[in-house]
């Protein structure tokens, strides 16, 4: 945890201990750092007081192993040893002992969940699907138990259906019919992750899913990779359906023989490579998970190329004080409010991020919100 009153006139004197007493949020590193601070954190002291209140919503998940991870304090690293997939597959970069930015440049797919077949939703669908507005819903839907730690990689796919409903709920985009195209800015853990993307057959049944991935931490030697999903991702059981390709083959390909999801890798920012990825298909969506809108002064000529376009996106972020400060860095580009206000997404990811700027709970994929 950084002191909150670092870069004020004279140097940190040590850890940063002392917190707020009143947001219980920011902390310091000294009483002097935390007075010098004050004409800067009272403007925000009270959000952030509001915001604790409501932060216990955040940990309301279904399943038993985020409950136990509570109440015995366990990191990720726990949990993903107990299944057996602590440092394996997708799951590689899914805590803070993997390095991923020198994984991001292997081309190889990573297809497997290193699950068993009763834990992932590795085959076809048993049931039409239904109105999703919660991980019980899925888990509900897809048969599978709520103890599958599966939600952990797929918060991502489980997102884009959120931001889809919302956009289309809101009037920001028609109906899909059988054709859904999203630009997708600035994946990082997803590159390793990209096999769970499968899941959109499902939620998007009978729609051919084209997605442009964009963004700087994609490796120059693999701009313009071109990856077909035809499949979910696989269990780790030799003799279940899900590694009969013929089946599965069948049941994804459509009439013209083009995949059910197909996705597109661009290396750079996407106001840099807006025209290259543009100009093979026009978006419905563009979704920016865990965009960091405020940190980062890169978004800005995205933003205003966004506006320029006039294609609605969708933005999320770890908690909901990154949320309002990017909300606010929107109106301030754009001169125009939110269309989709902050909001709690019921499909961000159900174990807390380890590591954390500020003592607010943080969740990938936590907040939506869009413009």
């Amino acid at each position: 945890m950084d002191c909150a009153g670092r870069g004020s006139q004279s140097p940190c004197s040590g850890l940063a201990t002392r917190r707020c007493s009143r947001c219980r949020v920011v902390a310091y590193c000294s009483i002097s750092h935390q007075v010098s601070h004050w004409s800067v954190h009272k403007k925000e002291c009270e959000r952030l007081q509001q915001q604790m209140k409501r932060a216990h919503v955040l940990s309301d998940f279904p399943f038993t192993y985020t409950q136990e991870a509570s109440e015995k304090r366990e990191v990720r690293c726990s949990l993903l040893i107990k299944h057996g997939i602590h440092r394996t597959g997708m799951w590689m970069c899914e805590c803070s002992c993997e390095g991923s930015s020198t994984l991001f440049n292997q081309s190889r797919l990573l297809e497997g969940w290193n699950l068993p077949s009763a834990l992932c939703p590795c085959k076809g669908l048993s049931s039409p699907i239904p109105e999703l507005t919660s991980w019980k819903d899925y888990y509900e839907w897809r048969c599978i138990p709520l103890c599958s730690p599966a939600a952990l990689l797929l918060h991502w796919p489980l997102t884009i259906y959120w931001a889809i409903r919302l956009a289309t709920l809101k009037s920001l985009i028609p109906a899909i019919s059988n054709e859904l195209r999203i630009h997708y800015l600035g994946p990082e853990k997803e590159l390793l992750q990209l096999s769970v993307f499968g899941e959109l057959c499902a939620l998007f049944p009978g729609i051919r899913v084209q997605m442009d991935l964009v963004g700087p931490a994609i490796p120059q030697h693999r701009d313009g990779e071109k990856i077909d999903l035809y499949t979910y991702a696989k269990c780790n059981q030799i003799d279940c359906q899900c590694k009969d390709s013929v089946e599965n083959l069948s049941q994804r390909v459509f009439e013209d023989d083009s995949s059910a999801v197909i996705l597109r890798l661009h290396a750079g920012f996407y106001h840099d490579r807006y025209r290259d990825v543009a100009k093979d298909f026009f978006p419905h969506l563009i979704i920016a998970p865990n965009a960091g809108i405020a940190a980062y002064t890169s978004w800005l000529p995205t933003i205003e190329l966004i506006k320029e376009i006039e294609v609605p996106a969708v933005f999320s972020d770890y908690c909901e004080e990154a949320s309002h400060l990017a909300a606010c860095c929107l109106t301030a580009t754009t001169g125009c409010a939110s269309t989709i206000p902050i909001q709690l997404n019921p499909f961000r990811q159900p174990l807390p991020v380890e590591e954390s700027p500020l003592f607010l709970p943080c969740y990938s994929n936590c907040f939506v919100f869009g413009m």
